[in-house]
């Protein structure tokens, strides 16, 4: 495998359809399931992020570090790579992602990427360190510990972090804690959704409980685990419709020293 080509690569990689449209070095892109119909997800949540770093560091990815936080394919990884970055490493709890990762940076010519499989509950700052530029994309609504996920993403992270994540309706107002005397106000609230006849399914939940928060409830623990400043994201005119009437949300957690 070591000694392929990027000919050989690109050859294999195009073999099959991919969840993400990859450009490859050739020119030719990756087929893509459902005939490309979720590349403005994509095309979306990368333009945010470019976005969002062009006012936090001028746009320069240039030696930055970057930690990919349930990185699938591998797809926004690469759009770092691209960019510049001095290296990032990817974690996914399945090792069919993180092998199609692997096979798609080779197939792009990046020597800058490294992966792992690695479930979220298993992350730390002692285990990886810390990293300029933190992604956790598509991740904490699968989860049924999304609190102590965006937990661990604050302990990664020495500059930002992005979160994006599908949300929910939100509820507010005040609860008698204990009794009338003791009353506090609601911060956020989350849904419960199932997928528990979907755990086989690449893209879903690996245990089927996936607690779903709203957008007050996010920006909210962001600010409790630790952020010094949260910032929500805006798509631009045109952009994927769930992002646009925020149905889904980008979150920029910041650390400023």
């Amino acid at each position: 495998m070591t000694n392929q080509t990027l000919a050989e690569l690109e050859q294999q990689v195009l073999a099959r359809p991919w969840f993400y449209e990859f450009k490859l070095p050739s020119g030719k892109t990756t087929p893509t399931y459902g005939e490309g119909r979720f590349n403005a997800i994509h095309d979306t949540r990368q333009r945010m992020i470019d976005d969002a770093l062009t006012h936090r560091m001028n746009g320069e990815v240039d030696g930055k570090t970057v930690i990919d936080l349930a990185c699938n394919q591998g797809y926004f990884s690469a759009q770092m790579a691209a960019r510049g970055a001095a290296s990032i490493h990817g974690i996914d709890a399945r090792q069919e992602h993180i092998d199609d990762a692997l096979l798609i940076h080779r197939a792009m010519g990046y020597n800058n990427f490294s992966a792992e499989v690695c479930d979220i509950e298993d992350v730390s700052k002692e285990r990886f360190g810390q990293f300029d530029i933190v992604l956790m994309l598509g991740l904490i609504y699968h989860l049924e510990n999304p609190v102590g996920a965006i937990r661990r993403a604050h302990a990664l992270t020495r500059d930002v972090c992005f979160i994006e994540t599908q949300v929910v309706p939100g509820m507010n107002g005040y609860v008698d804690w204990g009794s009338h005397d003791f009353v506090r106000p609601l911060m956020g609230s989350f849904g419960i959704l199932d997928e528990t006849d979907e755990v086989h399914a690449t893209e879903a939940s690996t245990l089927g409980i996936c607690l779903a928060p709203n957008i007050e409830g996010l920006m909210w623990i962001m600010k409790a685990v630790g952020f010094d400043r949260v910032e929500l994201l805006h798509p631009r005119p045109g952009d994927y419709e769930q992002h646009l009437y925020r149905k889904r949300v980008m979150v920029a957690g910041y650390v400023d020293e």
